[in-house]
């Protein structure tokens, strides 16, 4: 049931009179701030006497705050062109959208990764990254499979090929970052997750495990956390780098490997030596999955989908809910909205005063984009939600429209700073998108 929104008019209307209808503008501008972080059921709480003390108080000063400093220009909230799907026909998706560019583009883009001397690593190798060279993989194994494409590309090649290296090479070789003993083993161990990943996905295109992934997987499990809070995580590089790479990554970077186990073929996950290891798996993401954003949860569906025994069937359909809720009124998702979370404990009032902005004070972009519609899309029929139903419908339409003709991608911005769009750092969302974008259109079309 929705919280009495006339209260919150009202409280700030009593706070800040020149700003009155800052509250009705904030609604109808952000509105995946306002149903992300519960900040509108907090402040009924505190001003219906369910919490009191004068940081209460505080709180809610600094709430009104947010709402008058962020303005009330719907311009500014959403893109200026965004394209309304929801009368589009669905019909239209084999036609009107080009997978052979969107391909192209993640071919490319891995290419120019590979050849970065910012990604150039011990020995001649370099590091996989999760915004361009995990979906970029992840898509380039689902269309292979759906379309039977026999082969792979050279840059496919180079990627498995860098990879098979450095699980040779583990024992000997420097980790992706080592300037700290922290740092040596967040790499070590987030490393360890992502090898199996690339590796399992290459293997599950053939239906044969080879060597290097049991070995890739080996060194995975060895990394396991086995006592404290992420009990049966991983470690994770903490960059403080929104979304994949922070204090909430450690989450992401489990889901990704129950991916691994789930994707590596000769029913790997029914091994007796791992169950031991998965059942700890299982445990922390059931465990730490009601504090997690709802990006975070979204990958966790997802590997419930190919991970018996992860999410109960009521979690995944409320799950589903959830993300289907988010939706945004053109048919697509926005990805600030869904890495939105709230707790008491980490609220203060500078955080507060930062919704909705990057650390460089620049806006976040409220609109839909590419990744999140893309994830969301795709894992809503990896779960079994009806691509015919008129959500998916509408956000397959959304993808549709907006897929980028020049270049066959599809937009996301950086959540961490404004970066152009046109250059090479600024594309790496992008990436991400695109390959989202693929795998959920791709699917629409089985």
């Amino acid at each position: 049931m929705p919280p009495p929104l006339h209260w919150c008019r009202l409280f700030s209307a009593c706070f800040f009179p020149w700003r009155g209808s800052s509250i009705a503008c904030f609604e109808s501008s952000f509105p995946s701030i306002v149903q992300s972080c519960g900040l509108w059921r907090k402040v009924i709480d505190l001003m219906s006497g369910r919490d009191s003390g004068a940081s209460r108080v505080a709180l809610v000063a600094g709430v009104c705050s947010l709402l008058a400093l962020q303005g009330c220009s719907r311009d500014a909230a959403r893109p200026a062109k965004q394209t309304d799907s929801r009368s589009a026909d669905v019909g239209i998706l084999q036609t009107s959208w080009s997978a052979n560019a969107a391909e192209s583009y993640l071919d490319q883009r891995e290419k120019w990764w590979i050849a970065w001397s910012t990604a150039a690593r011990d020995r001649g190798t370099f590091c996989i990254s999760c915004h361009t060279s995990v979906p970029y993989i992840l898509a380039r194994s689902a269309v292979r499979t759906a379309s039977r494409e026999k082969g792979l590309s050279s840059v496919e090649q180079a990627l498995f090929d860098n990879t098979t290296r450095r699980v040779r090479l583990w024992n000997e070789i420097e980790p992706y970052y080592a300037d700290t003993a922290l740092e040596r083993t967040e790499s070590r161990a987030t490393e360890a997750v992502l090898n199996a990943l690339v590796l399992a996905s290459r293997d599950s295109q053939t239906g044969k495990l080879r060597d290097d992934t049991r070995t890739a997987l080996s060194n995975m499990w060895s990394l396991q956390i086995t006592s404290g809070k992420h009990k049966g995580a991983w470690l994770w590089q903490q960059f403080g780098l929104n979304p994949w790479e922070n204090a909430d990554s450690v989450y992401f970077g489990a889901t990704l490997a129950a991916l691994a186990v789930a994707t590596a073929p000769e029913r790997y996950s029914a091994l007796p030596e791992v169950q031991d290891h998965l059942n700890l798996l299982r445990a922390y993401l059931v465990r730490e999955f009601p504090t997690q954003s709802l990006l975070n949860k979204t990958y966790a569906l997802w590997a419930s989908t190919k991970l018996p025994k992860l999410l109960e069937p009521e979690r995944q359909k409320s799950l589903i809910g959830e993300v289907l809720e988010k939706q945004e009124p053109d048919g697509g998702w926005n990805l600030y909205g869904l890495t939105l979370t709230w707790s008491w404990k980490s609220m203060h009032l500078s955080s507060i005063l930062s919704l909705g902005r990057r650390a460089d004070e620049t806006k976040q972009e409220t609109g839909s984009d590419g990744l999140a519609t893309g994830l969301a899309v795709f894992v809503l029929q990896e779960a079994g939600v009806d691509k015919n139903s008129r959500q998916l419908k509408r956000g397959l339409s959304w993808l549709v429209a907006n897929q980028n003709k020049d270049e066959g991608s599809w937009a996301a911005a950086s959540l961490n700073k404004r970066r152009d769009p046109s250059s090479n750092v600024g594309r790496f969302m992008s990436d991400a998108a695109t390959a989202y974008a693929l795998m959920a259109l791709n699917k629409s079309i089985d």
